[in-house]
């Protein structure tokens, strides 16, 4: 038997700033990779950062160790993309969920939902926060009220 390390990943919808981003997601990905005995990546699919983040792991699943990680998929509810394309999704990611609490939800908040539920699940959240607004922005600060350990990729961009 062996210990699940969670890492979630939230941040901005939109990115300029690309290359720099998976530059340094990748880093920190190797390194839980080469720490860790097993690790869940938790990601959403709500703009540039989630997809930056699923492509770095399944990048480095694919080029330098695929045999201790899994890449999920979770969902705040069924998205029509989802529904349309249910075989591609269920082969990029390793397993897709749909949170019941945010499916329940009224649709303006089943994202924030989703993103709490995940960040309870996590042990380190990686993010990548530049503003103090927004979705990410919020999830960020109830990430430093539960008391998780969090890496804020804005911090290491020069």
């Amino acid at each position: 038997m062996f210990d699940v390390y969670t890492v979630a990943f939230f941040g901005h919808r939109y990115i300029d700033n690309f290359l720099k981003i998976e530059k340094l997601l990748e880093k920190h990905i190797r390194n839980i990779l080469n720490e860790k005995q097993y690790v869940d990546f938790l990601v959403g699919r709500n703009g540039d950062f989630d997809r930056i983040a699923a492509s770095c792991v399944r990048r480095i699943q694919k080029n330098f160790r695929n045999d201790n990680s899994s890449l999920t998929l979770v969902l705040p509810y069924r998205l029509a993309e989802y529904a349309n394309n249910e075989k591609y999704f269920q082969n990029y990611y390793s397993h897709i969920e749909i949170s019941y609490n945010a499916s329940i939800s009224h649709p303006k908040s089943a994202i924030q939902i989703r993103n709490k539920e995940m960040v309870d699940r996590a042990d380190l959240i990686i993010f990548y926060v530049e503003h103090n607004h927004g979705g990410a922005y919020k999830t960020l600060r109830y990430a430093i009220g539960q008391k998780k350990q969090f890496i804020n990729l804005k911090d290491y961009i020069t």
